[in-house]
């Protein structure tokens, strides 16, 4: 299976591309980073991050798209941005027939170091380990993609249904799990903060 992860952003919206085995061993693909012009008019920046994103769906053709769950922040211009570029994923993976699934950037870290509030380094580290890179992706939204990659591609099949979980599942993967649970029965007010 080959994920391709987005942490959706106007200026730079990361792209990571993981290949997933059946034995759950990843295998990195691909990382980039889509750049917009701030300097160019809004309607001309979203066109950039939706040719870039839709020209790498087609060049991969990858079997799920893993977008960054966008929530609250203080500052809006941003918030609005990191909408704007999740829709344009989305949309492009729609065109194409690709599903999408929206991780939040707990689940993520959760699912990549086994801590929800991991901090950046933590996560660029382990991305590298897991995907037996020779260094850390860079910039951070590139580890951002590949982390969200990574998220989708250990869930535990299944793990949710029924309360059923895979025996062989790791520590992380079980916590990840766990966390995904105890979210969803939260009020849509205290998810994600």
């Amino acid at each position: 299976m080959l994920v391709f992860g987005v942490d959706p952003g106007l200026t730079r919206c990361g792209v990571g591309i993981v290949e997933a085995k059946t034995s759950r061993q990843l295998s990195f693909v691909h990382v980039d980073v889509v750049r917009s012009d701030p300097g160019q008019s809004q309607d001309l920046r979203l066109l950039t991050i939706f040719e870039g994103l839709s020209r790498q769906m087609d060049e991969f053709s990858p079997d799920v798209v893993s977008i960054e769950r966008v929530f609250a922040q203080e500052n809006r211009n941003t918030v609005l941005g990191t909408a704007q570029a999740a829709g344009l994923a989305m949309l492009a993976a729609a065109q194409r027939g690709i599903p999408v699934a929206l991780h939040t950037p707990t689940e993520a870290k959760l699912a990549v170091t086994g801590n929800g509030q991991a901090e950046k380094i933590q996560v660029e580290r382990m991305v590298a380990r897991i995907l037996r890179l020779d260094r850390l992706p860079k910039p951070a939204d590139a580890a951002d993609a590949l982390a969200q990659a990574i998220c989708h591609a250990l869930r535990p099949a299944g793990a949710l249904q029924g309360g059923e979980r895979e025996q062989h599942l790791t520590q992380a993967q079980r916590q990840w799990a766990q966390a995904q649970h105890a979210n969803k029965h939260r009020s849509p007010v205290q998810r994600d903060m």
